[in-house]
């Protein structure tokens, strides 16, 4: 009779109860100054084995308390890397859309402020990132991070130029991040890391998201975007653990 017992502990599926996490980001100028905008984001999952596997996302970017000019909706059905995104900008009739397709193809299509529509179809691989998915590679690497201070390689979706980049996540250190721990995001690439800027992230101890600092995908005008540093509230928490 204990055989029987253990095998049917061994056998039960994994334990999920739902769970939330809710934050609020303030974007500012890099060198200080008033607000730009601020981004509240509601993230639902569930609590599986006791650690929080998040199912879907929705943000809504504001303006001095308006009325909400942006909005992005995540789905990580697929995949936690590579959610399934619609973003959408009206003020300057801007789409955004990356659709995960069983985690094979990723179907990028972007609706520029010009008006065109520009689609390209991207082959998955187990490194590629999209959008926030970077919030979840840095928890699934926390280990790697935090306590063996390796880096990590990926691929970054670039959707306005309807292809991916190699780039480095890597523990790093910057006066202008007062948390816990502070990661860098920089092209892997010489010649890409002389366009593009690292990216300077903050997390608490806990693995929750206290600080972007870098471009953003808010527009200033019609042909460049935000840089910003964006300081996160954490509203509420799962009861389990973020990560392992």
């Amino acid at each position: 009779m204990k055989t029987l017992t253990l095998f049917a502990l061994l056998t039960l599926p994994a334990f999920a109860i739902a769970a939330d996490l809710r934050f609020v980001g303030t974007a500012k100028p890099i060198d200080g100054g008033e607000p730009i905008y601020r981004e509240a984001h509601t993230v639902s999952g569930t609590c599986t084995d006791d650690l929080f596997v998040p199912q879907s996302q929705s943000v809504d970017y504001t303006r001095d308390g308006s009325d909400t000019f942006a909005t992005k909706t995540l789905r990580y059905g697929q995949s936690v890397l590579r959610p399934t995104v619609t973003f959408r900008q009206p003020d300057f009739s801007e789409v955004v859309e990356l659709i995960n397709q069983n985690d094979e193809t990723l179907r990028v299509i972007w609706q520029s402020p010009s008006g065109a529509t520009e689609k390209s179809t991207l082959n998955i691989t187990p490194s590629l990132v999209a959008d926030a998915g970077f919030d979840n590679l840095v928890r699934q690497s926390w280990n790697r991070l935090v306590n063996e201070g390796e880096s990590v390689q990926f691929e970054m979706v670039a959707p306005t130029r309807g292809d991916y980049y190699g780039f480095v996540l890597e523990p790093h250190s910057d006066t202008r991040i007062g948390a816990a721990h502070t990661f860098r995001i920089r092209p892997s690439s010489m010649v890409i890391g002389w366009l593009v800027d690292p990216i300077l992230l903050g997390y608490n101890a806990q693995g929750l998201l206290t600080d972007y600092l870098g471009l953003t995908n808010i527009r200033k005008n019609q042909d460049t975007n935000y840089n910003a540093h964006i300081r996160y509230a954490i509203n509420t928490t799962p009861e389990c653990e973020l990560t392992r």
